[in-house]
């Protein structure tokens, strides 16, 4: 759930970064809280970086408030690929995730559009049997979690489905339209573009998972778009994420150069 989440805060940065710089030199942080029943359960911060054609979007995660006290949970994420065709095309995306003393670290290369390379640290010691697998298929015509989020104007936003691979797990997003809504970016008020989200894995889990099952059946889970004229891109600024116990709401709370 943490990676998913994190993944929504990072693309979430792109759009709210580029405000009023140029297009070939843009670098950029912002900072998000992410609430749970009104209480701020993790903070994050992001950096945006692009120069000419290259981009580079990094970051942290850090479990807060009275999480923060019953739990150890922190990350490190990074993407950075080039900008090719109005769209973010991925080269390498990392995930360093802690949990209490356990770190996992999750490498991914790409070219065109296709995983060619994973690196799982550890290992792991052997999968159960209900372990469906990545297949080579699965990993062709892919996105990374972060700037897979991040779409071309050209073409209707949504319905669309953006197939996934984030290191271990493939799965799709599937966004249907539920309308616009005005809202204010930075104090502008700007017109965003609401995409209903089903998650629906793929591959790279174990079958019977209380936490995947959960997340494939749930309902109101939102993402909010605006366009970001400088890139020619949709980008979320907003993301409702269901979980047993209430909703996580992901969004900006201080931007800065």
């Amino acid at each position: 759930m943490l990676r998913h989440a994190l993944a929504l805060v990072a693309s979430i940065s792109l759009t709210l970064t580029a405000g009023a710089v140029k297009a070939d030199d843009i670098r950029y942080q912002t900072d998000y809280s992410v609430t749970l029943a009104g209480m701020t359960v993790a903070k994050a911060s992001f950096v945006t970086e692009v120069s000419k054609k290259n981009y580079t979007i990094s970051g942290s995660f850090n479990a807060a408030g009275l999480v923060d006290v019953f739990t150890d949970i922190s990350a490190q994420t990074s993407v950075s690929g080039r900008l090719a065709r109005n769209r973010m095309e991925a080269r390498r995306y990392s995930l360093v995730y802690k949990s209490g003393r356990v770190v996992r670290t999750y490498d991914v290369r790409y070219q065109n559009g296709n995983v060619t390379e994973t690196t799982l640290e550890p290992k792991p010691n052997g999968r159960p049997d209900t372990w469906i697998p990545v297949s080579d298929n699965d990993l062709k015509a892919v996105f990374d979690p972060i700037t897979g989020l991040i779409l071309p104007q050209s073409g209707a936003l949504c319905p669309r489905t953006v197939p996934v691979y984030d290191g271990e797990s493939r799965m799709d997003l599937v966004l249907a339209p539920k309308g616009t809504k005005k809202v204010k970016l930075d104090k502008v008020e700007t017109e965003v573009v609401v995409c209903g989200v089903r998650y629906v894995p793929k591959s790279g889990y174990r079958k019977g998972r209380d936490d995947i099952e959960y997340m494939s059946k749930a309902t109101g889970m939102e993402i909010w778009f605006a366009k970001n004229d400088i890139l020619k891109v949709y980008a979320p600024v907003y993301a409702r994420v269901p979980t047993r116990v209430g909703p996580l709401h992901i969004k900006a709370v201080a931007l800065g150069g």
